[in-house]
Parts: structure tokens; sequence; C-alpha cells
């Protein structure tokens, strides 16, 4: 096995995990996982299929995997409250909004929002990656849009818009 070809990903694996983690340790954690399980399971990987997103797969299960056996925890890192002092002494802090803003959405929707916008990938590499229907990748990144337009500019979504009933 020629490890090269894995080598060459670890930087948009690294970014991905980053933001789905939000913690840089947790990241590493998770880029290491992703690792070892391609080695292991290399003779799954089909020669001439797309690398790069049977990587994120992996990638996608294992943290998958890892929210359902632990609970959420409400915890803050020192280097995230280190940048937020930095940033809001320096008055810039829509990094920091924004990044808090992608931690609000749903898992699945900050899934499909991350893999299309910053991974660059189709909504047909998205779909195959976590295993769904390419309309459901085009509805959540709507929705993820959506919701993190609304976040960003601090208003709320209107549950009584036309077209919209209110479940009870």
């Amino acid at each position: 096995m020629d490890s090269q070809p894995l080598i060459e990903h670890i930087p948009s694996l690294r970014r991905y995990a980053r933001v789905l983690t939000g913690d840089a340790w947790a990241a590493d954690d998770l880029v290491q996982d992703t690792l070892e399980r391609a080695c292991s399971k290399w003779r799954l990987w089909t020669v001439g299929s797309d690398l790069r997103a049977w990587l994120f797969t992996i990638m996608h299960n294992l943290f998958a995997s890892q929210m359902r056996r632990t609970p959420p925890r409400a915890t803050v890192s020192l280097e995230d409250v280190s940048n937020e002092l930095r940033a809001v002494e320096s008055g810039r802090d829509h990094g920091i909004d924004l990044q808090r803003c992608l931690h609000q959405l749903p898992e699945e929707q900050r899934a499909v929002l991350l893999l299309v916008t910053l991974e660059d990938l189709s909504y047909a590499e998205v779909a195959k990656v976590l295993g769904i229907p390419a309309g459901t990748v085009m509805s959540r990144l709507s929705r993820a849009r959506a919701r993190l337009h609304e976040l960003m500019e601090g208003t709320s979504a209107t549950p009584n818009r036309p077209g919209l009933r209110r479940l009870k």
C-alpha cells in the first residue's frame, strides 16, 4: 500500500474534522482514527474510485458513531476562550460568530454544508459520503444556508410563515 495518496488528503480531512468537532484535539483524534481505519480496511477501497470520498465516508461514519456513544458535553477549550478574547479585543469577531453559528446547526445540516462549501464536493459525492439521496443533500443544504443566515444576522425563523403550519 502506497501511503502518498492518503497523505495528500490529510489537510482536507483535518479541516473537515476541525469544523465537525469544534476542537483541535478531537479533530486530530478523528483524523487519526480515520486514517487507521482506512489503512486497516485498505482492501475494501476500489482502485480507481474516489479515494477522497471514501475517506470522508469513513470519517463521517466514525464521527456519527462517536456522537451516538458519547452524550454531548458543554465544554469550552482554553484555545477557544483565548481566541475569543483576542477577537473581541481587536474588534473582529466574525470568524468566531461563524464558528459558533455553525455549531448551532444540526449535525446533518452542518455536515452537508461543510462538504459542499468547504470541501467543494458535488451533491452526488456528498450523497455518497453520507449515504443519503442527492435530493436530501439539496434540502439539507438549503435549510443549513437559511438557518446559518438567520443565526449570523441575529434573526429567528418565523414559524408562522405563509404556507407553513406550526405543529403542536
